[in-house]
């Protein structure tokens, strides 16, 4: 990596490594997690009906994965609502969300160029959330690698993963939306990071901690960036992943090879088709001509039984006159 000392990459990736999260991107933060509960379907409803549902859901957003991970480290959950000033902030951002009048500041900040720049300040500090739960956890588990991602993984994501319990504080139960069921892209892209920055830690990663900490921050903004401009859902590693599950954990379904086994049984080979078909074409040819024999015995038997009514009228004139002859004699 002597290479990246002598660019200017050596000063980008210092001066964002020093960069501060408070105040300006933990309020993007805070705006753009707000506004993401507030475009869930029924969270106006909620609004309007429970206030402190509503309030209670938005802390869920804001500081979810501070709670999740504070859960897996064994430490208290209300741990991250102890700093005043952050929860008075997010408070204050979520009133004026929800509440404020004519909609001025969703409005303002749902506008197109103002939301690509409040996504890309909240993306940045997406890597010092993973960063910072990857540290945490190497303080108590120096060699716990697979601890190290997961706490990572919990504190950058944790409002996604949270997600089914905050759906039950809006009264909705939807167990078909778990995360680990169904990933999205935010919940992928923070577990990839939790590993690079675990394998980082561990020296598995020929990188220093600002290098990969400026590289992982560009890659995440410049990619959410194009997904909401391409108005596209689809993770760029997709390929990838289609590949791996089709290699390594695809199984040929014993339906389909159930079907196969009886068409192949049930299939007549050539000579057995050609035999039916010319037993099918005899048994036409003969009732064709049983059929013609039948007609002409009806034609026959019809023209012997049915006399004519020029023999019926000289039948009755005949037999008078045989009755007088036998009087006279």
């Amino acid at each position: 990596m002597d290479l990246l000392t002598l660019l200017p990459f050596e000063e980008l990736s210092l001066g964002l490594s020093n960069l501060r999260m408070f105040p300006f991107f933990d309020v993007a933060h805070y705006v753009v997690s707000v506004m993401a509960l507030r475009e869930q379907p029924g969270s106006m409803d909620v609004a309007q009906r429970s206030p402190f549902a509503c309030w209670f859901s938005s802390m869920l957003y804001c500081f979810g994965g501070a709670i999740l991970s504070g859960l897996m480290m064994a430490e208290p959950p209300v741990a991250p609502l102890s700093n005043g000033t952050n929860i008075l902030l997010a408070s204050l951002v979520w009133y004026l969300v929800f509440y404020c009048p004519q909609d001025a500041l969703y409005s303002c900040a749902a506008f197109l160029p103002v939301r690509l720049v409040l996504t890309g300040m909240k993306e940045v500090t997406r890597t010092w959330k993973v960063l910072g739960g990857v540290l945490q956890a190497q303080k108590k588990y120096k060699d716990g690698l697979l601890v190290m991602v997961a706490v990572g993984w919990a504190k950058g994501a944790g409002g996604g993963l949270m997600s089914n319990f905050e759906q039950l504080v809006r009264g909705i139960w939807k167990p078909e939306t778990n995360e680990l069921l169904k990933m999205s892209y935010p919940t992928k892209i923070t577990l990839i990071g939790a590993v690079l920055f675990a394998l980082q830690q561990n020296h598995y990663l020929p990188l220093q901690k600002h290098h990969l900490m400026l590289i992982y921050t560009v890659f995440i903004v410049v990619n959410k960036t194009r997904m909401m401009l391409t108005g596209s859902n689809s993770s760029p590693f997709a390929p990838v992943e289609s590949a791996m599950y089709h290699t390594l954990f695809a199984r040929p379904s014993k339906d389909s090879s159930l079907t196969c086994g009886t068409k192949a049984t049930t299939k007549p080979t050539a000579s057995a088709a050609s035999a039916i078909d010319g037993k099918a074409d005899g048994n036409s040819r003969n009732g064709s001509t049983a059929g013609g024999l039948e007609c002409s015995c009806n034609g026959l038997n019809g023209s012997t039984h049915e006399p004519s009514a020029h023999e019926e009228s000289s039948a009755d004139q005949a037999e008078p006159k045989d009755t007088s002859n036998k009087k006279t004699d």
